[in-house]
């Protein structure tokens, strides 16, 4: 077994997977709805009362993507997490709080495996509680902010 306390393995190594996992995870939904196509996300935002239906979906489509990107790559994440973190708000107070809290609702079987209902907000608060993380400790050494920090830091002696 691997101790991390004997190998003296930095403990910012933990944001590493939090960081790939959460950045990739609001890729692979913003990449979802451009797919779909905004119009058809508009349209469920629509039927949950959100003001200008397909402009929002434009919006939470490409927030989605392009802020997941940057915390995927650790940068900005301090600023990349505020909108992400808006919008798991919006999405569990407007959608999933209504469900409970589990996400996983199996509600029935089939001979072709489970079906499952509609998910609930855990998932909103870990997406949540990963953002708040990475937005307090940073993205780390291992990111586009701590290589910008490291280039700086070696630049300021040459430019003296």
């Amino acid at each position: 077994m691997f101790d991390v306390q004997k190998e003296k393995l930095p403990r910012w190594w933990g944001l590493v997977p939090l960081r790939l996992i959460v950045g990739y995870g609001f890729i692979a939904h913003g990449a979802a709805k451009w797919i779909a196509g905004p119009r058809s996300f508009g349209k469920f935002l629509h039927l949950v009362g959100a003001p200008a239906p397909v402009a929002t979906a434009w919006v939470v489509m490409l927030v989605e993507i392009f802020c997941g990107a940057a915390i995927l790559a650790g940068m900005f994440v301090e600023i990349a997490s505020v909108p992400l973190i808006i919008s798991m708000l919006v999405a569990m107070f407007t959608v999933h709080i209504r469900y409970g809290f589990s996400s996983v609702h199996t509600i029935g079987l089939t001979p072709s495996g489970p079906v499952f209902g509609p998910p609930g907000y855990e998932i909103n608060l870990l997406y949540i509680g990963a953002l708040l993380t990475l937005a307090l400790l940073g993205s780390g050494p291992l990111s586009l902010d701590g290589w910008l920090v490291t280039r700086t830091r070696g630049n300021r002696g040459k430019d003296l």
